[in-house]
């Protein structure tokens, strides 16, 4: 069995505590993490702060800084097999999307890597002329950085990255279940250089969480998960004051007109809903079809569901492997159940697989006479789709937007001008027109509503790691006037 470590202060130990880690492919235990307790967390939040503040990071150049991250990237590109391999031994995440999902995360930090010496103040036209006034960034101080199970290191490349650009430092709470490739990213965190507390990493259930997002030393936190953890966390963050981004989860409408390519709208269908298996926050997952298209586009989508490979995770021709969870399984199950209760019409799947681990079909829900079933409301994480369906576009946006999330959309059309239309009208963070599932370092990421609020990717994610200072240099040689008047 294999034992995973912690990272505090540039040095690994087995933590307070430990706990079991399942495969999620055979159910059966497969190796001991370590489990954070308060005083873990206390430590790692000292050693971040006392590195921030330390001549060998707080003094770095930025420029410096930008190598040590062009560093990291390489060491992530090199050791990307490594990784994959244990994300999907710990999560059930088909290693044909860790190997490629992993090898790009190195792009992320490489981004950033290049951001670091660009992030600039301003000079102010003031209206004073004995005064020069300029606006110089500094990082805002330790930042909490929380990540869930699926898609770790990309979710983290992005709160990393930003934070050690802009001068931050990071203690970063991996999920419980699955944390393992995260404490091995430690391993090539310590191997590229960095001084000692710039990161941390650490895993555990509530005590660790809770201590961590409201520890006096925390100034931002940095979050990506569900909306009720995302409410303890602001919760918390009532204590230190700290200033939250949350990257919350989704229902996203896959809007499809009848002028469509049915078959490029069909296979993003499928990336969107079943892909990853449907563990995504921006999962494709209320269908919302013509009517007129509705019938063939649900055959040709059943054809391609049915024809998924389910398999072993670390078997490259899988296409679709288990949930992360049994709870994530019995979640997908009830709300099936009750979906069906209140009249939505099983297409296909629906049960779990009859095999070790948590494996569960590529399942689609005919939703159309029930527009209030809970699977078109409920985040299932799995590969769940529910299906309704628009005559005009005025009901299709209607339809969209009617969801208390507001995260990502597809919109699949060949008419430019109702494209631009929609496009204006959908209330999400992300519009994706005619195809699904695209990121990039470049580009901001993050919604709105239950979907949360900031953005990671892009130039936006890095200033949302610093504070302004706004600087006043008096040039006048005079002295001052009556100093009982504000100037």
């Amino acid at each position: 069995m294999q034992q995973f470590q912690q990272y505090i202060d540039g040095a690994f130990s087995d933590g307070s505590g430990q706990f079991d880690s399942l495969d999620p492919a055979t159910g059966a235990v497969w190796a001991r993490m370590p489990d954070a307790s308060a005083e873990d967390v206390n430590q790692a939040v000292e050693a971040a702060d006392q590195a921030f503040f330390s001549p060998e990071w707080a003094g770095m150049t930025a420029t410096a800084r930008g190598k040590l991250l062009h560093r990291l990237a390489d060491l992530i590109a090199q050791n990307a097999p490594r990784l994959a391999e244990l994300e999907t031994r710990d999560t059930g995440k088909i290693i044909r999307e860790t190997s490629a999902q992993i090898a790009y995360v190195a792009e992320y930090y490489r981004y950033y890597a290049g951001l670091a010496d660009k992030i600039e103040g301003a000079h102010l036209p003031i209206d004073k002329p004995d005064m020069e006034v300029w606006l110089h960034r500094e990082p805002i101080g330790v930042v909490a950085a929380i990540v869930p199970w699926n898609s770790q290191l990309f979710l983290s490349a992005v709160k990393i990255g930003p934070a050690l650009a802009a001068g931050c430092t990071v203690v970063l709470k991996a999920s419980e279940e699955g944390p393992a490739p995260m404490l091995e990213f430690a391993r090539i965190f310590d191997e590229a250089g960095f001084p000692k507390g710039v990161l941390n990493i650490i895993t555990g259930g509530p005590v660790a969480g809770a201590t961590l997002t409201s520890h006096p030393k925390v100034a931002h936190v940095a979050f990506t998960g569900g909306p009720e953890t995302a409410r303890h966390i602001v919760r918390n963050s009532a204590e230190n004051l700290a200033s939250t981004s949350l990257e919350l989860g989704g229902k996203s409408p896959f809007i499809v007109f009848e002028d469509a390519d049915m078959e490029s709208a069909v296979n993003a269908q499928v990336s969107g809903i079943f892909a990853a298996t449907g563990q995504s926050c921006v999962a494709g997952s209320r269908l919302v079809v013509q009517a007129s298209i509705k019938d063939a586009f649900l055959a040709r989508l059943k054809e391609k569901a049915e024809a998924v490979i389910i398999g072993a995770p670390d078997d490259m021709a899988t296409e679709v492997g288990p949930l992360c969870t049994k709870r994530q399984r019995d979640v997908a199950v009830g709300l099936i159940e009750r979906s069906i209760a209140q009249g939505a019409k099983l297409v296909t799947g629906g049960k779990p697989i009859d095999r070790d681990g948590f494996f569960f079909p590529p399942t689609i829900l005919d939703c159309s006479d029930v527009p209030d079933a809970d699977s078109l409301t409920n985040e299932f994480f799995g590969p769940v789709l529910s299906v309704t369906t628009f005559e005009t576009e005025a009901e299709a946006i209607a339809i969209a937007n009617d969801t208390k999330f507001g995260l990502a959309s597809g919109l699949f059309t060949q008419n430019l001008t109702r494209a631009h239309r929609m496009i204006r009208a959908i209330r999400a963070g992300i519009v994706w027109v005619n195809t699904y599932r695209a990121v990039s370092p470049i580009a901001p990421f993050g919604g709105h509503g239950l979907s949360g609020h900031g953005r990671e990717g892009g130039l936006q994610a890095a200033l949302d790691y610093t504070k302004i200072k706004s600087v006043w240099l008096r040039t006048s040689d005079d002295p001052i006037p009556d100093p009982f008047v504000m100037r």
